[in-house]
C-alpha cells in the first residue's frame, strides 16, 4: 500500500494515529505508532507552548521515526457573560451531586488563543517538527509560507467538500476528510453553528473527486476492512482515532476506555453539552440531564472551560456519568491492543482481503 502519502510522510503503512487532544496522546502513544510504521500525531489543542516543547522532546526520547504535530486554529467568539451565568446554573446540581465548589467564571479572549496557538507555530518551527495538521479553521497565508519555508508538510481538516476544496487552494499538501462517523470534535470550520452530517464513505468520493492534492480519510475507521473501503473510494491512507484510543499506550483514563469496549454502535451519539461545540461522545448521564439546555449553551471555548471542573472531578473519582468520553461510531470494534498488535492486525486483515479479492477476480 505505498502510495505519494506514504512517500510523503516517510512511514510503511497508510496509518495516521488522530490527534486526540485532552492527554490521551501521550508521548507513548505517539512514539509506539510512529515505530511501527504508522504517523503517531500530538494532539496539542490543549497544550501550552511549555507543554508542547517538553511533550515534543519526550517523542523524540522514544522514536527516531517521523511525527507531527495538530494545532486547533483560534475562532473569534461571543463572550455573553448571561448566557454563561445560565449556563453554569444549570450545572449547579452536578457540581453538588460531585460534592466540588463553583469555580470561578472563566476568563479567555480570542487574543489569549491567538498568542497561544502563534506560540505553539514558533516551537514547532524552532524543533522542527516535520508535520502540522490543523483542525477547526486554516493558518493564514502568511503562516503555511513560513512553514513552508520549514520544510513542514501540512495538513488541513475538512468535513464537506467545500473545505477539502479550501484546504486544497490554500497550498496545503494533504487533506484529512472526515465524517460524521468520528468521534469528539470534528475540524467543521465553515459553519460551525451545525455538524454536516455526510457519512465518511458518501463524503470521501465526492472530496477525492473535487481535489489534486492526496485525501486522508477519517470517521469510524476501526480495522483493515475500513481501511481497504476508504482506499478503494479514493483515499491514500486513513486517520484513526477511537482504535487507538483504547490502546495500552494512550492516555485516555480507564473508565474511558472501559466504556468504549462495553458500547454499542448506538450509544455514540452527537451533544453540545460539554464544550458548546458539536461532538460526538457515549451518552451518559450528563448529557442526558444537559440536553434540555443545549440549545442556550455558549459557544467553544466558553462551555468546555464551564464544565472544566466537572470532568476533572467524575475523572477523579472514577465516574463515567460525567465524564466526555469521546467515541466514534464503531466502538463495538475497538480492542484493549498495545499499539503494535493493532496495526498488524489492520494490515494483516487489509491484506487478506485484498488477496481474496484478487484471487477470486483472476
Amino acid at each position: 500500500m505505498k502510495n505519494t502519502v506514504t512517500e510523503l510522510l516517510n512511514i510503511d503503512f497508510p496509518i495516521l494515529q488522530a490527534p486526540m487532544a485532552g492527554g490521551i496522546t501521550t508521548p507513548e502513544l505517539v512514539a509506539a505508532v510512529s515505530n511501527h510504521g504508522g504517523l503517531g500525531m500530538i494532539g496539542a489543542g490543549y497544550l501550552d507552548p511549555d507543554q508542547l516543547r517538553k511533550q515534543i522532546d519526550e517523542v523524540r526520547q522514544l522514536t527516531h521515526k517521523a511525527f507531527g504535530v495538530n494545532l486547533f486554529i483560534p475562532n473569534t467568539f461571543t463572550y455573553d457573560s448571561q448566557e454563561a451565568d445560565g449556563a453554569n446554573q444549570s450545572l449547579h446540581s452536578i457540581r453538588k451531586y460531585l460534592n466540588i465548589s463553583e469555580p470561578e467564571p472563566p476568563h479567555i479572549t480570542y487574543n489569549d488563543s491567538l498568542k497561544s496557538y502563534q506560540e505553539q507555530l514558533r516551537i514547532l518551527i524552532e524543533e522542527k517538527v516535520s508535520v502540522c495538521s490543523f483542525t477547526f479553521g486554516l493558518p493564514s497565508d502568511k503562516e503555511i509560507e513560513k512553514l513552508k519555508r520549514h520544510n513542514m508538510i501540512l495538513i488541513g481538516t475538512a468535513t464537506t467538500v467545500e473545505e477539502a476544496v479550501k484546504i486544497e487552494n490554500i497550498g496545503m499538501d494533504l487533506a484529512v476528510v472526515q465524517g460524521s462517523e468520528a468521534g469528539g470534535h470534528r475540524g467543521t470550520f465553515l459553519n460551525v453553528t451545525s455538524d454536516c452530517s455526510a457519512g465518511l464513505f458518501s463524503l470521501l468520493p465526492q472530496a477525492v473527486d473535487h481535489l489534486h492534492i492526496p485525501v486522508i480519510a477519517a470517521g469510524g475507521i476501526m480495522d483493515g476492512r475500513g481501511l481497504l473501503a476508504a482506499i478503494s473510494l479514493g483515499a491514500q491512507a486513513v486517520q484513526m482515532g477511537t482504535a487507538f484510543l483504547t490502546c495500552k499506550e494512550s492516555g485516555a483514563h480507564k473508565v474511558h476506555k472501559a466504556a468504549i469496549l462495553h458500547a454499542t454502535e448506538e450509544d455514540a451519539i452527537l451533544t453540545r453539552t460539554f464544550s458548546g461545540k458539536w461532538a460526538r461522545g457515549l451518552k451518559n448521564d450528563f448529557i442526558l440531564q444537559m440536553s434540555k439546555h443545549e440549545g442556550a449553551l455558549p459557544p467553544y471555548p466558553v462551555q468546555h472551560l464551564l464544565t472544566q471542573d466537572i470532568r476533572k472531578a467524575a475523572a477523579a473519582q472514577n465516574n463515567p456519568e460525567y465524564m466526555s468520553l469521546w467515541s466514534g461510531q464503531s466502538p463495538t470494534l475497538a480492542k484493549a491492543h498495545t499499539v503494535k498488535k493493532l496495526i498488524e492486525e489492520v494490515m494483516r486483515e487489509a491484506k487478506k482481503i485484498q488477496d481474496a479479492i484478487h484471487q477470486h477476480a483472476f
